[in-house]
């Protein structure tokens, strides 16, 4: 028969602190509240989100309450919805990153990228002053390319001129 010394009050105090400061770590970085997007459920989406990165931009990946979305930062720097509705032909700024079409639109606060010929899109909203536009997109392509390309963004030196009548 083994003896066991008897368990004082001492003998818990490492299991109570490492439960204690797991408490207050995730106090520190709540959750991000992140509307998800029409098609969130979307399996493609699902694969999207087991390739992100775990840093974006040099900021840490938090948890967001919705389906398909993901933040980086505290304060979010790079927000993330996979499953938006794909934009069509459009005459904002278009730039291909590493194999993947983004379609740029510039807010008074803050930049949208989207996926452009992949269905379901992904939207990345991120303050260019905050964080470049060049690293997020490079960074969270990899994840992204996995949905299909189907279409790609023309510039102007892609388009023919025509003659005038």
């Amino acid at each position: 028969m083994l003896l066991r010394p008897p368990l004082n009050r001492y003998s818990l105090l490492p299991v109570a602190l490492s439960a204690l400061t797991a408490t207050l770590l995730t106090a520190c970085t709540p959750v991000v509240n992140v509307l998800p997007a029409e098609d969130a459920a979307n399996p493609a989406c699902a694969e999207v989100m087991v390739g992100l990165p775990i840093d974006v931009a040099d900021h840490s990946r938090r948890e967001t309450n919705s389906q398909a979305t993901s933040a980086w930062g505290s304060p979010s720097k790079v927000v993330l919805r996979c499953g938006v509705e794909p934009p069509g032909p459009t005459t904002d700024e278009c730039a291909s990153v590493n194999g993947v079409d983004w379609v740029l639109r510039e807010g008074e606060k803050s930049w949208t990228a989207t996926t452009y010929g992949r269905n379901p899109a992904v939207e990345v909203l991120f303050d260019p002053e905050q964080v470049a536009s060049s690293t997020v997109l490079v960074e969270l392509g990899a994840a992204v390319s996995v949905i299909g390309q189907d279409r790609e963004c023309l510039g102007r030196q892609d388009t023919l001129e025509l003659p005038a009548p």
